[in-house]
């Protein structure tokens, strides 16, 4: 399930929601992402993210269908915000189900670093030094690359639960 959406939602409660009524389900992974302050750097006010309605979902479709053929996956769902958020606030949700822990760690994190280069997503960044669109980082790009390897254990890299 993928949704872009400009409310705030509650990662808990969509957990609940994920795994509730699937009992064949031996692992669920979750990742969250947050509005953050970064030390170091001038203090963060807000971050809007704009994205490419259309080409973003399509997008998203196409990266869960990836790593559904990756792992043996019960569920995956895909949560993205857009438009103007707070620090502290979720950003983005992604969890996945299956028999597995491998399978599901290993989906989860794939989904991740392939939504952070591979999706229509741009983020401005107001600060109290100014404001300014964010670059691609070269640390995604390389987390990103190292799934270019098609992965055909049943359970993941290792073949073990």
């Amino acid at each position: 399930m993928i949704r872009v959406q400009a409310e705030a939602f509650d990662p808990a409660l969509e957990l609940d929601t994920f795994a509730c009524g699937n009992d064949n389900v031996g692992a669920i992974a979750t990742f969250t992402g947050r509005v953050r302050v970064a030390p170091g750097e001038p203090r963060l006010i807000a971050l809007t993210l704009e994205h490419y309605p259309g080409m973003t979902e399509r997008l998203l479709g196409e990266i869960e269908a990836e790593a559904q053929a990756r792992w043996p996956l019960s569920a995956s769902l895909i949560i993205h915000r857009i438009g103007r958020m707070q620090p502290g606030e979720a950003i983005v949700m992604v969890a996945t189900a299956s028999a597995h822990r491998d399978a599901a760690f290993d989906a989860c994190r794939f989904l991740i670093d392939w939504l952070k280069t591979k999706a229509p997503f741009w983020k401005y960044e107001e600060t109290v030094a100014g404001a300014e669109w964010v670059a691609a980082k070269d640390s995604d790009d390389a987390a990103a690359a190292r799934w270019g390897k098609k992965i055909t254990a049943q359970t993941g890299p290792s073949g073990e639960d």
